[in-house]
């Protein structure tokens, strides 16, 4: 998608290199199959990748991939599931009632860029697309 591409090259990288890990999720949800992203703008508050299934009929997203933008000298990632779509065996999610869309979910927030944390959102990213189909 041109625009997040945009955004992606306009995103200036800092130490905590949270701009590889957008990427490196956006990459991820790239390559499963039947997904459909939009990406949402709202400078100074947020950037929003939502991928939906595309066998998905009752709900907009499966997840949300948010860039926080309070401020842009350092940016940090939210990343968001419905809450009966993923398990989070590690716990490190927080359980956000009705904080999904209306609907209780979990978020991972990620102040600076971790392989390990990266590889478990992008595995619980996997187990909510699994899950979104319909």
């Amino acid at each position: 998608m041109k625009q997040i591409d945009t955004f992606i090259e306009n995103w200036v990288e800092t130490d905590s290199k949270n701009r590889q890990a957008f990427i490196e999720l956006y990459d991820h949800l790239k390559r499963l199959d039947g997904v459909v992203l939009e990406f949402n703008e709202r400078p100074n508050v947020s950037y929003s990748l939502r991928p939906k299934h595309t066998s998905q009929k009752n709900r907009s997203l499966f997840a949300m991939v948010d860039v926080i933008d309070d401020d842009p000298q350092e940016r940090w990632l939210s990343v968001c599931f419905y809450g009966e779509m993923i398990t989070d065996p590690d716990e490190t999610g927080d359980l956000i009632p009705e904080g999904l869309l209306g609907e209780d979910g979990y978020c991972f927030d990620l102040y600076e860029y971790d392989r390990d944390e990266v590889e478990y959102l992008k595995q619980r990213l996997s187990q909510a697309w699994t899950n979104a189909k319909e």
